[in-house]
């Protein structure tokens, strides 16, 4: 299978037109005009005057994607599972008082543990990313007796439950 399907619609796109660009360098060493790559490419003069610019000053170099735009990632993907092993240890093990993990807890422990400060949002994100779910813990009585319910699950409940009439 071709690694270019497995990558996402960006990373295809930016390849795509760096194919573009350095088909344009081609055509620019075997003495084409700016027009005519323009025309054989069917892109602007514009664009081609840019690439061709490029080309001069640096070369191919100067037509090779510059990659994703935007910030670096605060973190690789490759680290989110270190993420999960911290997660994996629990509150307690970090000084908090209850097993509840929260998204700020868990902001926290990603501070000190790994240098990183993401908000709440990106850090809903990575758990996703993580097959974590939201899970809201069930609250039960300190007083409550398990064997009692069973058994009143099993004795009192059928006796008082009302029958279908037949």
């Amino acid at each position: 299978m071709n690694d270019a399907h497995n990558l996402p619609s960006s990373h295809r796109d930016r390849r795509r037109l760096e194919r573009r660009r350095l088909k344009a360098a081609k055509l620019f060493s075997n003495g084409h005009t700016q027009a005519s790559v323009a025309r054989k490419l069917v892109v602007s003069r514009e664009a081609v005057r840019k690439w061709h610019t490029a080309w001069k000053q640096r070369g191919l170099r100067g037509l090779y994607s510059a990659g994703k735009p935007g910030p670096k990632p605060r973190l690789e993907s490759g680290r989110f599972k270190e993420i999960e092993r911290l997660l994996e240890q629990g509150p307690a093990a970090y000084g908090f008082s209850t097993q509840l993990w929260t998204l700020g807890r868990i902001a926290t422990v990603m501070k000190k543990a790994l240098g990183v400060d993401y908000g709440t949002t990106r850090i809903w994100q990575i758990l996703l990313s993580l097959n974590w779910s939201c899970q809201k813990p069930e609250t039960r009585a300190i007083e409550r007796n398990e064997a009692a319910i069973q058994h009143w699950q099993k004795v009192a409940w059928p006796r008082l439950k009302k029958k279908p009439t037949e």
